[in-house]
């Protein structure tokens, strides 16, 4: 039973009918009763970094969500949902993440580059073998929308990295965690084979 959280804002249709098109039904989660019975748990991000904790807080999901995290269940952060695994950010000063993992969501430097980072780029894995990765290839396109990135303080975590103006880490594995700045509802194929692989579930054919 896979569950989608729903705090008012995210991209729950986009990632609601990527999951239906694996062949799964998932259950939107609103407060902490509703993750009983789940096995995986998937938290989209659309918005601000302290809107999103503001809207977790409120509906008392922040310590339930930190607790199955913590617990080793398996967890699939997007966008927000990747970056608030972390303790703080320079979108929103003194707001804190989840602290899940050390390390600070920092801003793209004005240097010219445009700002938000949008469109299909490459997200490398670090470790090609790691069946997270299945099927994707050696240099996998995603597509991105975004002015924030977490810098993880432990780089053990880094799965995945993309260039834009600066190396930056496009995704995190460690456990049952995936976690990624990229869209994977929005990325075809090879979001589909991703979340895919994070679910366990069958890929349609052609994908």
């Amino acid at each position: 039973m896979i569950g989608i959280i729903d705090y008012g804002a995210g991209n729950l249709r986009s990632v609601a009918n990527a999951v239906h098109a694996l062949g799964i039904e998932p259950r939107l989660v609103a407060k902490p009763g509703d993750m009983e019975g789940l096995s995986h748990l998937i938290l989209p991000g659309v918005g601000a970094f302290g809107d999103c904790m503001a809207e977790l807080e409120k509906r008392d999901l922040t310590d339930a969500i930190r607790e199955w995290v913590l617990a080793g269940k398996p967890y699939f952060g997007i966008c927000l949902g990747y970056q608030i695994l972390f303790e703080e950010s320079e979108e929103e000063a003194g707001i804190r993440g989840l602290g899940i993992f050390p390390g600070k969501v920092k801003r793209f430097t004005e240097d010219g580059r445009k700002i938000p980072h949008m469109g299909w780029n490459a997200a490398i894995p670090r470790d090609p073998s790691d069946a997270m990765w299945d099927g994707l290839g050696q240099e996998p396109y995603f597509y991105f929308v975004h002015s924030y990135f977490p810098v993880p303080a432990d780089p053990s975590i880094i799965a995945m990295e993309t260039e834009y103006g600066e190396k930056f880490a496009s995704a995190i594995r460690s456990g049952a965690v995936v976690a990624t700045q990229f869209h994977p509802e929005k990325s075809q194929q090879a979001g589909l084979r991703l979340l895919g692989n994070f679910l366990g579930a069958a890929v349609p054919a052609g994908v």
